[in-house]
């Protein structure tokens, strides 16, 4: 035990300072890449920034990966599909692909998850009653559909200086300690490593008193690939005889950023426009909206999303039904709506309110912002000027 702790510590520390290198080593050459992310009239931030963040964090999860001293014969389906996102992820930061390209990525990302991966949600648990609700024919397009939405979610959540880092952090925590709670040697120290990346990837994004603005975005190529992992833990986790969590818990766990990205496109399906088209109606637009400062507003994020997955965590661990759980669950999604939709309804009537369209910072998910094509232009020309 000793010995394996040893190694894992080393491997911690060597994933932690291999991120923060590449990071260093990517910052330069990413304007000559094209990897900026550059200001424009819905965009907080006022100068370009690289958005390297996210494939840094990779690099240095795999180096990580490398010095651990565990079988990872079976994770060779997470690290393919994970370069895969990645790799659409850097494609997507470059050229802005289309939605349709997008979920392909994500759906095909889910598929080998599924069929070479072996993770699929066959059952829901005791969600409803006494039995266990098998999904039988469902379990590979409910996966499919599952690990999407965790992906999109984790991408939508990536619109504010260490929203996303946050969030992941808070979710891969919890995520660890039911893995080492269950004994899970390897899961544990994968999820470890990968938090270990991500808090170094959050030295350079957090809002600092010594610095204006993050150093750098984690971009889609981030943002993708964590989501990946935890659709990948939370499905893995939540099914079989062994099963580390119920279902519903991993519901809790991501309570947030997935009420906001089911929320969002709620309402614009209610408003008759594309579920996938921009806005700024996301949770961190309307605390941004209310006054809060960004620091403010990261910090009322992280605490609500600590307590929804201490909710979740607390229910696991006290035995609570699982049916009651997932009321709660509708419960608290009901409440979401219905005072995020008061919010954009009163900040327009008083004009105060977030633009309907557009994004802040990085915000762009699974979602097609509107461009002009002037603003194409201008976003074209500031890349350009990025890279001399």
């Amino acid at each position: 035990m000793t010995d394996l702790l040893t190694n894992l510590a080393f491997s911690l520390i060597v994933a932690a300072a291999a991120t923060a290198l590449f990071t260093g080593i990517l910052l330069p050459l990413a304007p000559r890449l094209g990897l900026v992310q550059a200001p424009g009239a819905h965009r907080a931030h006022a100068r370009p920034t690289p958005l390297i963040g996210g494939l840094a964090l990779f690099c240095g999860f795999v180096l990580g990966v490398l010095t651990l001293d565990a079988p990872l014969g079976g994770m060779r389906a997470l690290f393919a599909t994970g370069f895969i996102l990645v790799t659409v992820g850097v494609l997507d930061d470059l050229h802005e692909l289309s939605t349709r390209y997008r979920f392909a990525a994500q759906t095909l990302a889910a598929l080998l998850m599924v069929y070479w991966g072996g993770v699929v949600l066959r059952d829901l648990g005791q969600l409803i009653g006494p039995d266990v609700l098998v999904l039988g024919l469902w379990a590979v397009p409910l996966t499919v559909f599952a690990a999407v939405g965790v992906m999109n979610a984790a991408n939508m959540s990536d619109g504010m200086d260490g929203q996303a880092g946050v969030l992941v952090s808070i979710a891969l925590a919890f995520l660890v300690f039911f893995s080492w709670d269950g004994g899970g040697n390897n899961d544990t120290q994968i999820l470890a490593l990968l938090l270990a990346c991500v808090l170094a990837f959050l030295a350079f994004n957090l809002p600092s008193p010594g610095r204006r603005g993050a150093v750098t975005f984690m971009g889609d190529a981030g943002s993708l690939f964590l989501g990946l992992v935890l659709a990948w833990y939370l499905v893995k986790f939540s099914q079989g005889p062994e099963r580390l969590i119920a279902p519903v818990t991993a519901l809790w766990l991501l309570a947030l950023p997935l009420c906001d990205a089911v929320a969002v496109m709620l309402r614009r399906l209610l408003e008759r426009s594309s579920p996938f088209v921009a806005d700024r109606t996301h949770y961190h637009h309307l605390l941004l909206a209310l006054g809060l400062s960004p620091g403010q507003a990261l910090g009322v994020i992280g605490a609500l999303a600590a307590t929804l997955a201490g909710v979740g965590a607390a229910g696991e661990i006290l035995g609570i039904p699982e049916s009651t759980r997932f009321w709660g669950f509708l419960g608290w999604f009901a409440v979401y709506f219905l005072a995020t939709s008061l919010l954009v309804r009163r900040g327009r009537d008083g004009g105060s309110a977030p633009s309907p369209t557009g994004r802040h910072a990085s915000d762009r998910g699974g979602e097609e912002p509107q461009k002009s094509s002037s603003t194409r232009s201008s976003g074209r020309a500031a890349r350009a000027a990025a890279r001399r």
